[in-house]
């Protein structure tokens, strides 16, 4: 079953943050919600997905991976598709 996830993280280093973002991008959905907080769509765990995203992190980066509940709010996301992507997801 697919759910939606809510990915936030930390990272100290330029390049690991582009390497997790590619990372990130591999999901079946994806959308950035901001500088340091992605949701994506998954059938894994939080478990499997934080792991998942160890392999590309340091030992001073951190990761919180939860699953998406059933209402969420914003303001100024950074576009109207991300804003749809949001709606429908979420």
């Amino acid at each position: 079953m697919m759910t939606t996830y809510i990915v936030a993280f930390d990272v100290s280093d330029i390049n690991r943050m582009k390497i997790l973002e590619n990372k990130l991008g591999e999901y079946d959905g994806y959308c950035p919600i901001h500088d340091n907080c992605w949701a994506v769509v998954s059938n894994k765990s939080p478990a499997e997905i934080r792991n998942g995203l160890l392999e590309v992190l340091s030992e001073s980066d951190s990761v919180f991976v939860v699953r998406s509940g059933t209402s969420a709010a914003w303001y100024n996301s950074y576009s109207e598709k991300h804003d749809k992507w949001l709606k429908e997801k979420l």
